[in-house]
């Protein structure tokens, strides 16, 4: 046990230099980015600029209302480079920023004019409910499907499985999304799921019971979308990890001594083949997180941190870029380590003491 805390103070002490890499190979790429927000400004005001988002920018002249007129007068430029900060040195800025991020201080949105901090904590719920329950549910269908193919394996059963599995894994998520929407959320068919907010309008007013289930149905259809494409994968690697278990030696040796297949599978083989499928829960649900949900975000209008981020790319807000960033890459050094974690949950066998870092 002395050794697994040793370990995960290890990795706790080691998560303060990759935050610090991540965010000065950010800061250091942000400043060679052509279209800064000043020039944003600039495209807005003259009338040139064509917004990427509807949410961003305030009426639709530009940032607070601004009406095309032309080009932003000398003396306004100089007030926006000290306003945004673009009047001090670079590496007094990179300073201030690692300072800031030390206390979780992100600073203002150039286009919002409101903390990052209170922007990232408004968007976190809908990012992590898609993230978790997408997650948990892929695990939940894929591991039990995997070891059935496993068992199963040459049969009819595996095959018209692993068709059906090549289909999901083909299709992009947002297509089925889209086939969702217009089958059971009013599109042609059905009118069955809201396609708008994590929650109802009157959610506050309701009970406990019917708040949780409120929320269950504003989540349905988009958790769908997204585990339809995602289980293919551990579904395959959890059959080859069962199958690759059951011709080894102990296996064999198990079956010689009389004991049942279903002991034998959950008795030995499972807890050695879940290692390797266990290992990938982290990076499933950062995967989820990260790169999976937006286009989903577009569809059913949940506002998450998906959306959020490629607002602020597309309108350069580099302090909601920075502040998401390190947020993103702190959830995913957590998430590796609860992972490592969980190992011993598996295999008490596992001795942190003689792995490195």
């Amino acid at each position: 046990m002395s050794g697994m805390w040793a370990y995960v103070l290890r990795r706790l002490l080691l998560m303060v230099p990759t935050l610090i890499g991540i965010v000065t190979v950010s800061f250091i790429i942000i400043q060679f980015v052509p279209g800064g927000p000043i020039e944003q400004l600039q495209a807005k005001v003259a009338g040139t600029n064509v917004a990427a988002t509807a949410t961003i920018g305030g009426d639709a002249g530009g940032p607070g209302g601004l009406i095309p007129t032309g080009e932003l007068e000398p003396e306004m430029i100089a007030e926006l480079e000290k306003l945004y900060g673009f009047d001090r040195p670079v590496y007094e800025r990179y300073g201030k920023m690692l300072w800031d991020f030390a206390r979780f201080d992100f600073g203002n949105s150039y286009f919002q004019d409101r903390p990052v901090i209170d922007m990232i904590w408004e968007r976190l719920p809908v990012s992590v409910s898609l993230g978790l329950w997408t997650t948990l549910l892929t695990y939940l269908i894929s591991i039990p499907l995997g070891i059935r193919k496993a068992v199963r394996a040459g049969t009819k059963f595996d095959a018209w499985t692993s068709a059906a599995i090549t289909i999901g894994y083909a299709i992009p998520g947002f297509l089925f999304a889209v086939l969702l929407v217009i089958l059971f959320a009013g599109g042609q068919f059905l009118d069955l799921f809201p396609t708008q907010g994590l929650v109802s309008e009157n959610w506050e007013e309701l009970s406990w019971p019917a708040r949780i289930a409120d929320y269950f149905w504003h989540m349905a259809l988009p958790i769908t979308a997204m585990v339809i494409g995602a289980f293919a994968s551990l579904t395959m690697l959890t059959k080859n990890s069962v199958l690759d278990e059951i011709g080894k030696q102990y296996v064999i040796t198990a079956r010689a001594k009389g004991l049942g297949e279903r002991r034998v599978l959950y008795g030995h083989v499972f807890r050695n083949a879940m290692l390797i499928v266990i290992a990938g829960f982290p990076a499933a649900f950062i995967g989820v997180l990260f790169t999976s949900s937006l286009l989903i975000e577009v569809i059913f209008q949940l506002d998450g941190l998906g959306l959020l981020g490629f607002e602020a790319t597309i309108n350069r807000d580099y302090p909601v870029i920075l502040g998401s960033l390190f947020i993103f890459s702190l959830l995913g050094l957590v998430a590796n380590l609860l992972g490592d974690i969980t190992y011993t949950l598996v295999d008490p066998r596992i001795d942190f003491e003689r792995r490195d870092v």
